[in-house]
């Protein structure tokens, strides 16, 4: 039998980075065999609240408590005595490693001789209870990320977790597979096996699968409930400090024109050598959005750095308004073509540069910011920058702020002012633009793809998030295992069918 739940009590936490405190004296209380909700926007201080109470980070002031006694703070494996565990949200198993050695040597009592024989004897026993069945012997680079997300639960569930924190944790599944983790954690919860502190921007996970909320807002507490008595507007008005907007850009009938951005048989190679893209053919007109879903590993990171050019096609080519298209500077301008690629601090972005010098890295070679020769008008470029910033409410409004401190959500609107205010767009390639964004960022930026959807650009949108293609694209096809494999459209659209796509079971 599984020992209960603990009580988790975090008491004036404070937490500091430089000279900006991203948690300031928050409080909350975590009651045994509960499923909670922590909510708030983008740099509202969420994951550094819960990493404080894993110990990963050392709080500045404040004390977490459990079960009423003070926890050794900064401390991982003091967490892990106490029976707290986190799934982070980017994956922490080790790739060339089997599924079986990843659970064994995350165990904090590992041997220093392993008897694997026992431990499959032991980790066998364990999955015949578990709620998902994987291939002990399988390598984590193998699997799909759906199968990768259930082996870190499985990993929290195997060193018999008891209070687990959940970062994200179905970013990276089917709609089908999200609902039968969250699911199966939930009859954990009601069996009084485990505590859950679940953060999530989707408000239907909240009040589908949790209990009770607690809101942050800039780093600070703004308010907490039970979710009975709440709504997703009530929610995220304490989030926003203020009710959602209505949407600003209406999203006009499509006027489908001619063909602007065709993939003729594009194939790929990952970065193990294997075909990762097998032939896909794909047409995107003027005036539409055309979504690509699926979950990540099925080919989509290798065809958006292909159409990026981050990674050549092993064969195939791609045409922009009947002309061959390649990713250099001067036929990206030609083709007035622009990219908002997935994870744009790492793919899009120097971190260590300005704000205003990023924004600029479209134009900094044309007149006016560069003068006679190899010189740069720096008060062009700072000009530039600080009206793409109050255009696109990035926060905090400073052009001089290397980008890197920025939170993920600015970071996005940053580049995004970039990519969209370089000229008129006529395709604009988008991926994940709002992964783990807060719903009043998530609106900016789909606002933003329809306003250019609507004035006649060619848009192709991938996206791990169902419920956004289902919102703003025109057409959505499934890619899985290097294919497009089904087309539809939101009106048309069967969630049982596209999810069996995702999944692979065709």
């Amino acid at each position: 039998m599984r020992q209960p739940p603990p009580e988790i009590e975090a008491v004036g936490i404070s937490k500091i980075f430089g000279a900006l405190k991203v948690v300031d004296d928050v409080s909350l209380r975590l009651a045994p065999g509960t499923f909670h909700a922590l909510l708030g926007e983008n740099g509202a201080g969420k994951s550094t609240l819960v990493k404080c109470l894993m110990g990963v980070y050392q709080a500045d002031a404040g004390v977490v408590r459990v079960d009423g006694t003070p926890m050794h703070a900064g401390s991982p494996r003091e967490a892990r005595r106490h029976g707290i565990g986190m799934v982070f949200q980017h994956f922490t198993l080790i790739p060339s490693m089997t599924v079986a050695e990843n659970l064994v040597l995350a165990r904090p009592d590992l041997p220093l001789i392993i008897d694997w024989k026992a431990e499959f004897t032991r980790l066998r026993d364990f999955l015949k209870q578990a709620p998902f069945q994987v291939d002990l012997e399988s390598h984590i680079a193998n699997l799909s990320a759906g199968q990768k997300q259930k082996v870190e639960i499985l990993k929290e569930l195997y060193l018999e977790t008891r209070f687990l924190i959940l970062d994200e944790p179905t970013s990276v599944l089917t709609p089908q597979e999200a609902d039968e983790v969250l699911g199966f954690l939930r009859r954990l919860v009601e069996a009084g096996e485990l505590s859950v502190l679940l953060i999530t921007h989707k408000f239907r996970e909240v009040m589908a699968f949790c209990d009770s909320v607690t809101v942050l807002r800039r780093g600070r507490f703004a308010g907490a409930g039970r979710v009975t008595a709440l709504d997703p507007e009530r929610m995220a008005a304490m989030m926003m400090g203020e009710a959602p907007e209505g949407r600003r850009v209406d999203k006009v009938p499509a006027k489908r024109g001619a063909a602007l951005l065709q993939l003729h048989a594009l194939r790929a190679m990952d970065d193990n050598g294997l075909e990762a893209v097998h032939g896909i053919d794909l047409t995107v007109h003027e005036g539409e959005i055309v979504g690509i879903a699926g979950v990540s590993g099925n080919g989509q990171k290798e065809l958006l750095e292909v159409i990026a050019g981050q990674r050549a096609a092993t064969s195939g080519h791609i045409t922009v308004s009947g002309e061959l298209h390649l990713p250099t500077r001067a036929l990206l301008r030609k083709h007035r073509f622009f990219v908002l690629p997935e994870e744009p601090l790492r793919n899009a972005a120097v971190p260590r540069m300005s704000v205003a010098e990023n924004i600029a890295l479209r134009v900094f070679d044309k007149p006016p910011f560069r003068e006679a020769g190899f010189l740069l008008n720096r008060a062009s470029i700072v000009n530039f920058g600080r009206d793409m910033i109050q255009k696109f409410s990035v926060r905090p409004p400073q052009g001089d702020a290397p980008i890197g401190d920025l939170s993920g959500g600015n970071v996005q609107r940053a580049i995004l002012s970039r990519e969209l205010s370089s000229g008129e767009v006529r395709v604009l390639v988008a991926a994940n633009p709002c992964f783990g964004l807060d719903f009043k960022a998530v609106d900016f930026i789909h606002d933003r793809l329809i306003e250019t959807r609507n004035r006649g650009a060619a848009v192709l949108l991938v996206s791990e998030d169902l419920d956004e293609l289902l919102e703003i694209a025109d057409r959505i096809y499934v890619i899985s295992g290097g294919n497009l494999v089904h087309e539809t459209t939101p009106v048309d659209a069967d969630l049982a069918v596209i999810g069996r796509q995702m999944a692979g079971s065709h």
